[in-house]
């Protein structure tokens, strides 16, 4: 008997729960999302005087609020495979009179150089419901504040032993790192399904940092690095998410 009061009363509440819930179909709604992210990046400024092309991968958390703005926490690893400055001018001190450079083993050595550094940032942004599949996305703007380093990182092959002028710390006179304040603006489209299923974005994004060389000494200068640069960087980016939104129930249940 209880147990059939009980049903009852379910059947009764049931509509009035359901219809207090927000569906992401009909609703804005807020929510905690999760994304991996990956950036493909083309430096300006002082940036490109060192720098090739690069790309970024990082993670962010992030707010969307039941009026559509966007609250982002996210970090990202840059990384790059080419290096537009000369040998000559990262490691010309030390380069032999055919521009090689000379091992511990007392050989030619094989080597490379690439970028490395990161980028940290708060974002806030909206989200403006044009072209979208629900109340919660469509087409938006972002603009953050941050920190970005940059620097060079030089690779041996694993036969040949590290020159002993670039050994150990001595490597620092040679990686050009420098860091600072950094803001960005970013616009893009944001999609999410209303099936939780596919959740992305796809954005335009500019960065530009205002650094400064975090080395004491620079060899090629003989001296510390005074000057302040300008890095910049134009991209593509794209996010994948993870949303944290509980499903709508079903309209209706059947005992």
């Amino acid at each position: 008997m209880k147990l059939k009061t009980l049903l009852l009363s379910l059947l009764i509440v049931l509509p009035f729960i359901v219809e207090a819930q927000k569906d992401i179909k009909k609703e804005r709604i807020s929510t905690t999302m999760f994304s991996a992210t990956y950036s493909y990046q083309f430096p300006g400024a002082d940036t490109k005087v060192i720098y090739g092309n690069n790309s970024t991968i990082g993670t962010s958390v992030l707010y969307k609020t039941d009026k559509n703005w966007l609250w982002t926490a996210n970090a990202n690893f840059i990384f790059g495979e080419k290096i537009s400055a000369s040998r000559e001018d990262i490691l010309g001190i030390i380069l032999d009179s055919n521009g090689e450079l000379i091992t511990g083993d007392g050989i030619w050595g094989s080597y490379a150089m690439f970028e490395r550094g990161f980028h940290l940032q708060a974002k806030v942004g909206k989200v403006f419901n044009v072209c979208a599949p629900n109340p919660n996305c469509g087409f938006f703007v972002n603009g953050g504040l941050g920190y970005l380093l940059n620097r060079i990182r030089i690779e041996f092959s694993s036969y040949a032993s590290t020159p002993p002028n670039i050994a150990d710390d001595y490597r620092y006179g040679y990686d050009r790192m420098r860091g600072g304040f950094a803001y960005s603006g970013e616009i893009g489209y944001m999609y999410l399904s209303n099936s939780r299923v596919l959740n992305f974005s796809v954005s335009l994004e500019f960065i530009q940092a205002h650094t400064k060389s975090l080395r004491q000494w620079d060899f090629n200068l003989m001296g510390p690095d005074l000057k302040n640069y300008i890095d910049r960087y134009y991209g593509i980016r794209i996010a994948i998410f993870i949303p944290t939104y509980k499903r709508m129930p079903l309209d209706y249940y059947y005992f």
